[in-house]
């Protein structure tokens, strides 16, 4: 596959941070990786932050994606959740910055319309739907991931036609 591009999809979050790697050319996506980043709990909020961003930045560097596509933060969430969601979010998309590579955000609602064809759809439909695009095997575990992949699709999903 010539003129691949190389998206991951994050689904950020203080303790699992989900994340999809595909590759991307005309009609064809391929999943090359995905998995979670676990900060240890028992860290200060800034150790946590920090585990986040190095861990970001060795996906990153080994896989060397074209963009990130990240998930927004879902507003209707307490706001003590939304502050430090906002926080993990802020230091992954550093983590993209500091090492040259552009981002895209997507709402949730948008995320699950582009793969579920529903923006409100709950995660396990999205889960199933991102087995099927993905023809994978087994459903993406945890839901974090089916999530971050679900971000990947979206990204692909908005700019087939540039």
């Amino acid at each position: 596959m010539s003129n691949i591009q190389r998206i991951i999809g994050v689904d950020p979050g203080l303790t699992i941070t989900g994340f999809g790697i595909l590759d991307h050319k005309k009609d064809q996506i391929r999943l090359i990786a995905h998995g979670t980043i676990k900060p240890p709990s028992q860290e200060s909020l800034p150790n946590r932050l920090k585990y986040l961003n190095s861990h970001m930045k060795e996906l990153i560097e080994k896989f060397d994606p074209f963009i990130m596509a990240i998930e927004d933060t879902f507003y209707s969430i307490n706001v003590k959740s939304a502050l430090l969601l906002g926080q993990a979010r802020g230091v992954l998309l550093l983590a993209a910055a500091s090492m040259e590579i552009p981002s895209a955000s997507y709402a949730p609602r948008k995320v699950k319309q582009s793969v579920a064809g529903n923006g409100a759809a709950d995660k396990k439909q999205v889960q199933y739907m991102v087995q099927q695009i993905l023809n994978m095997d087994k459903p993406p575990k945890p839901l974090d991931v089916s999530d971050a992949l679900a971000v990947a699709l979206c990204h692909i999903n908005q700019n087939k036609y540039l």
